[in-house]
């Protein structure tokens, strides 16, 4: 039934953001700018499909490994189990722990941890958060994500540059001053509202990648904590990494304390997600 309601959730925020998308759209360039931003949105969600794996494992700057790797070895037991292909396993040379998974399908997908992560947790430990990458892969959250990341990029892009176009054309046409603070407000409002959408459908997938993965590890300890860790570990060591990336992790690269940025989270808050896995009496 939570899955059912995140699932449900996931479809409203994605349709909020195509309907941002036009609304910016009209108000910036009428019918025309409508046209342009589904135009551009599609151009950006067709990039981001088939190219998002290779954009996230170059960021990271991460190396594929092969059966002899330890994580390799973790990994293929539980995509057997999960019922997945098996995925490319990558390590990144960063020292803050953190893991995620790409790929525009179970076919095509490829999980990354990196070593600050192997260092850290335990086997078990490892276990669940690799089973959480493959829950993402599971429940296709990556392609989800990716529209999502990419329409806000959309609204972000003609909220910035159509704008002036879409003013010297209303001056011209209506020549009204309330034309020119509308245009103001959507450039302004419109981006901040992509991003809180964004982030809201990211948190809800995070949640529903958490089930999967205590699922597919078997024991749901396993993943709470090594989130524990992760947590903790996160606040302390920066991912260096463009924060554009954040919601592709399992844990939060930037500080989740800083009271500012909590509204624009991609992940939900620990003692959630916990009782999400575990239950509230055990928290």
């Amino acid at each position: 039934m939570v899955q059912f309601y995140n699932n449900l959730k996931t479809l409203v925020f994605l349709g909020l953001l195509s309907a941002l998308i036009i609304m910016v759209g009209g108000v910036i360039g009428g019918e025309q700018g409508m046209l342009i931003g589904l135009v551009f949105a599609g151009i950006m969600n067709f990039g981001s499909y088939y190219f998002s794996d290779k954009i996230a494992l170059a960021a990271m700057q991460a190396t594929e490994v092969g059966p002899d790797h330890p994580l390799y070895r973790i990994v293929q037991p539980l995509a057997a189990r999960a019922g997945l292909p098996m995925p490319r396993v990558y390590i990144s040379a960063q020292m803050a722990p953190n893991a995620f998974a790409t790929g525009r399908n179970p076919h095509h997908a490829a999980v990354c941890a990196t070593e600050g992560l192997l260092q850290m947790l335990s086997p078990d430990q490892i276990a669940g958060v690799m089973s959480h990458e493959l829950a993402h892969v599971k429940h296709r959250d990556i392609l989800i994500t990716t529209i999502a990341a990419t329409a806000a990029g959309a609204i972000t892009f003609l909220a910035h540059n159509m704008y002036w176009f879409g003013l010297g054309d209303r001056r011209d046409r209506r020549g009204g001053g309330m034309e020119i603070i509308e245009l103001l407000a959507v450039m302004i409002l419109a981006p901040i509202a992509a991003v809180l959408i964004q982030a809201a459908i990211s948190r809800s997938r995070e949640f529903n990648a958490d089930a999967g993965g205590a699922e597919i590890c078997g024991n749901p300890m396993y993943l709470a904590t090594a989130l524990e860790r992760l947590e903790s570990a996160n606040r302390q060591i920066p991912t260096d990494v463009n924060p554009a990336f954040n919601a592709m992790f399992i844990s939060e690269p930037l500080n989740p304390m800083a009271a500012m940025a909590r509204l624009f989270r991609s992940h939900p808050p620990l003692e959630a997600r916990l009782v999400n896995l575990i239950g509230r009496e055990h928290v």
